[in-house]
């Protein structure tokens, strides 16, 4: 009975989704791109700009071209550099006061996924300010208007850019959860790969893993469209087409190209159709353990992967013809089995772990708990897993 209800939930919410008011992002792109974002902002009519970074960008320079344009036009800018990994809902609270401190009208989320959820996060809290982050978990609890949003990517994963989604982390509970309303869909995206050039080898092997999940879950899924999935395949293709180029030759500016377009598309596909049980697992994993959510994603996929057996061997057999794996003549069982693989052996050329260390047997239960409640009856995921199958898959990536 508890499945069908999920599955009925899952079959209502759909047409919902479909006739909600999106929003895609005003989107600007290719190298220097981020040379158009002072004159956006001052188009705006904003004069006191809150920009939310971390302190790797900031003393790396990256921003120190944009800020100088921006106060030639006198704006203001506000910099907070104190967002961390996996914004905890303290830091979302201490950015907000500087924002409100400094009057500030509109906000530029520069950096990777965390600072893109941290300024989500101080917009939704700056546009229902009798609402706690955790009133607002969850599905359309936003409900209002943000300021003035412009995204600026340094990594190629999230697709934050192009989502209605923020994550947070409550380091109490040690929950982490996300908030999703197409309120939050930025209102620009600036889409620059001269930003990500520098980006670690590590780094970039997370976060392009973390785009092709989002790929992947959304195509899988059943709530996929035929728009969802065209940017799922767009997606499956840029990555095994760069992502190994980018993490051999960072200045690659052709691969680092193709991988932001990469989750840029996947984060559209995613936004729309929803990931699944490799989310709410990962999710977990970031919650106890601080484990950087593109790795958590990228060990956790084929585990999951191989676990939903052969209810996924159609959709699978098509991602591998559009990555080019396996041979175009074997059943759809044989190319999913390819397609599994060739995400194994991208994992192993970019450094990216069979297996995570440091899973404690006690935590096991309660993180079976969280991803439980997360995947059910939200996310429309081609097999619903019961306690016992989120356990399997812990006792599996358990080193």
């Amino acid at each position: 009975m508890r499945h069908l209800y999920y599955r009925t939930y899952q079959k209502v919410m759909k047409p919902i989704i479909k006739h909600m008011p999106w929003r895609t992002p005003l989107v600007f792109e290719g190298a220097h791109s981020l040379d158009r974002l002072p004159g956006l902002v001052s188009a705006a009519g904003i004069r006191r700009l809150f920009i939310v970074t971390d302190k790797g960008i900031l003393e790396a320079g990256l921003m120190d071209l944009m800020l100088e344009q921006l106060e030639m036009r006198g704006i203001h800018c506000t910099v907070y550099s104190d967002t961390v990994p996996d914004p905890d809902i303290q830091n979302v609270e201490a950015a907000l006061h500087h924002y409100h401190n400094q009057q500030c009208e509109g906000i530029v989320a520069f950096g990777g996924g965390s600072a893109m959820d941290c300024a989500k996060c101080v917009g939704a809290r700056a546009a229902r300010p009798g609402k706690t982050l955790s009133d607002m978990r969850g599905v359309f609890k936003v409900r209002r208007n943000m300021p003035p949003f412009f995204a600026v990517p340094t990594t190629s994963g999230t697709g934050s850019e192009g989502t209605l989604a923020a994550v947070i982390s409550n380091r109490d509970t040690q929950d982490k959860y996300a908030l999703m309303d197409t309120s939050l869909i930025p209102h620009v995206a600036i889409i620059d790969p001269f930003l990500t050039l520098e980006l670690p080898q590590d780094v970039t092997a997370m976060t392009g893993m973390d785009a092709l999940t989002h790929a992947v879950e959304s195509y899988i899924g059943r709530s996929s469209t035929r728009e969802t999935e065209a940017y799922a395949k767009e997606a499956v293709a840029l990555i095994f087409d760069n992502l190994e180029a980018a993490y051999d030759n960072g200045h690659d500016l052709k691969a680092r190209e193709g991988m932001q377009q990469a989750a840029f598309k996947a984060g559209l596909a995613f936004t729309r159709a929803y990931v699944g049980n490799i989310h709410a697992i990962a999710h977990t994993l970031g919650g106890f353990y601080n484990i950087p959510h593109g790795l958590a994603n990228a060990v956790i996929m084929p585990h999951v992967l191989e676990y939903y057996g052969n209810v996924v061997h159609k959709p699978l057999s098509e991602l591998a013809d559009i990555a080019g794996v396996g041979r175009r003549t074997d059943t759809e069982q044989m190319k999913a089995a390819t397609f599994i693989e060739a995400i194994r052996r991208m994992n192993e050329k970019t450094g990216v772990p069979e297996r995570i260390e440091g899973i404690k047997e006690r935590d096991i239960p309660d993180m079976v708990e969280n991803a439980y409640h997360e995947a059910n009856p939200l996310y429309p995921v081609p097999v619903i897993f019961d306690r016992s199958d989120f356990e399997n898959i812990y006792h599996e990536i358990r080193k």
